[in-house]
């Protein structure tokens, strides 16, 4: 027997993996990409902020610019760079637009309310001016710096002694360099500025009259679509008083701060004004303002009703067509199922119309067809019942959908031990499958009557929120509190952000008071059924 002696032998170890160079080249090139692009798009929103100088803003894009750097840009606090895009995608399309909505609420902002004081004096001034004699004349381009028929308005003007070209807006004159002029003076070319033909001037024909250039002691306004006149202003600022006064009649509107408008002796108010806090007054007129607090709480009530109506009526039909289709006995199922989904799967915003139409008293499908001649839409009873049939048949599919699952997901073998125990088809069914449904479909339910307390389309493209009192064209029969705050901040006379702010806020409130105690009767089903 031979003995060989030597080292034993070894098994070989295994190489050690190795990221693959170019799938780690690769993430290098993105993460690099992706920063540069945020370091553009804060460079790109940093020139807007620097000449507004709202240095607050600029602060706060350079600190979230240079944290996401430093995150990104070293191997640590990983989880955090996984939170970040959520986090700052929450406080950019959630918490900052709830913050705007809430300092609005605060405010008079709204039409003759949205800059300074020294703006709404210049607007005054500007919008006074009128042509005396020995008015100076110039020769009139009109032009925008963007689109011919959107583009905000410019005149441009030439001097007829120094032939100088100057730029105006609301904002004031410049002079501009590079233009070419005819030899009458008016010009014909201007680098950065389009300008508009005979044809396209026409047309906002009104948007050139209401323009007033502001100059020292008055305005330049046209005179038709080719000459210009420098005229004097009839109201002017006297700083002595904070007032305003007319230089023909002498009469004048002192500055009211807390109103941020100008007011006579005589109660008279000038339409311009500027923004200011107004502290909780925005939220007390809802309560303490006869014209407002009636049809507010009116408008609240059926709001209540609509949504728990929309709500509760598309749940028991779309619950009530599921369980008859859950019986294996129903031939052609899936069939049916494909039929009844068909309202859903439709843009609900072209059924609105539709169903609109249908409605119609004279020429309507509804009265034609059952030979009635029903104003559905000029009655408070019939206009409400019909946006409720309207999103009965628009809202019941997705009940159905979501009811369908949920009973697939119930085991059969519940409602087979309790007919064993001698329970009927009604008895199984309210103390077995409809409390095991509402665990399931209860946080939907919410969601449902959340949509429906703000559904503006349903009010909105149906009946416009009509029919309305002759005494109050505001605020109509079917209007949501949803409807009432967008003509409140872009119909009637004026819009009034702040005060539709407050409203939102109301809502906003009240949506969530109701969410929040739904959802702790859904934990306490849950924890009995669990």
């Amino acid at each position: 027997m031979t003995i060989q002696l030597g080292r034993p032998p070894t098994r070989a170890l295994p190489a050690p993996e190795k990221d693959e160079p170019p799938a780690r080249l690769a993430s290098q090139i993105i993460k690099v990409v992706l920063l540069g692009l945020v370091v553009a798009i804060a460079v790109w929103a940093a020139f807007p902020l620097v000449a507004n100088e709202a240095w607050i803003g600029l602060g706060l894009v350079i600190a979230t610019t240079a944290v996401l750097l430093w995150l990104y840009l070293t191997p640590r606090h990983i989880p955090a760079k996984y939170l970040a895009p959520g986090t700052l995608l929450l406080i950019i399309f959630q918490i900052f637009p709830v913050l705007y909505t809430a300092s609005t609420a605060f405010s008079n902002y709204g039409d003759g309310h949205r800059g300074s004081k020294d703006e709404a004096v210049v607007a005054i001034e500007s919008g006074s001016v009128t042509q005396v004699p020995g008015s100076i004349q110039y020769a009139l381009s009109v032009a925008t710096t963007g689109d011919p028929a959107t583009g905000p308005l410019v005149f441009l003007i030439t001097d007829p002694v120094t032939k100088q070209v100057s730029a105006g807006d609301a904002d004031g004159l410049k002079k501009i360099d590079d233009a070419t002029i005819t030899s009458s003076g008016k010009v014909t070319a201007a680098d950065g500025y389009t300008i508009l033909s005979a044809g396209q001037a026409s047309l906002r024909s009104k948007e050139i009259t209401a323009l007033a250039v502001p100059v020292d002691g008055g305005g330049i306004r046209s005179s038709g679509l080719s000459r210009a006149y420098e005229g004097k202003a009839g109201r002017a600022y006297d700083q002595a008083c904070d007032c305003i006064r007319d230089t023909t009649t002498g009469k004048t509107w002192t500055a009211d701060e807390k109103q941020g408008a100008f007011v006579a002796a005589d109660g008279d108010r000038l339409a311009q004004g500027w923004k200011v806090g107004v502290g909780f007054s925005n939220f007390t007129r809802v309560i303490t303002d006869r014209s407002v607090s009636g049809p507010f709480l009116s408008t609240l009530v059926w709001n209540f009703a609509f949504a728990l109506g929309s709500t509760g009526g598309t749940f028991i039909l779309g619950m009530l067509v599921a369980l008859a289709l859950h019986s294996k006995k129903v031939r052609g199922r899936n069939l049916y199922r494909l039929l009844l989904v068909l309202p859903y799967a439709m843009p609900g915003f072209a059924m609105l119309l539709v169903w609109r139409d249908m409605f119609n008293t004279d020429f309507g499908l509804i009265n034609n067809l059952l030979g009635l001649h029903v104003n559905w839409m000029g009655e408070t009873g019939t206009a409400r019942l019909a946006v409720l049939l309207v999103q009965l048949w628009l809202g019941y599919p997705y009940m159905f959908l979501v009811t369908t699952g949920a009973l697939q997901a119930i085991p059969a073998e519940l409602s087979e031990a309790s007919r064993i125990d001698g329970a009927g088809a009604w008895q199984s069914f309210r103390r077995i499958v409809l409390p095991l449904l509402m665990v399931a479909l209860t946080p939907l339910l919410i969601s449902s009557f959340a949509f429906n307390f703000n559904n503006f389309n349903a009010i909105y493209l149906t009946t416009e929120g009509g029919p309305f009192p002759a005494d109050n064209p505001m605020n109509g029969a079917t209007d949501l509190l949803i409807t009432y705050t967008y003509r409140l901040a872009f119909g009637g006379s004026g819009a009034q952000y702040g005060y539709a702010a407050a409203i939102s806020i109301f809502i906003f409130l009240i949506v969530g008071v109701v969410s929040a105690i739904a959802f702790r009767r859904t934990r306490a089903q849950e924890e009995v059924y669990a």
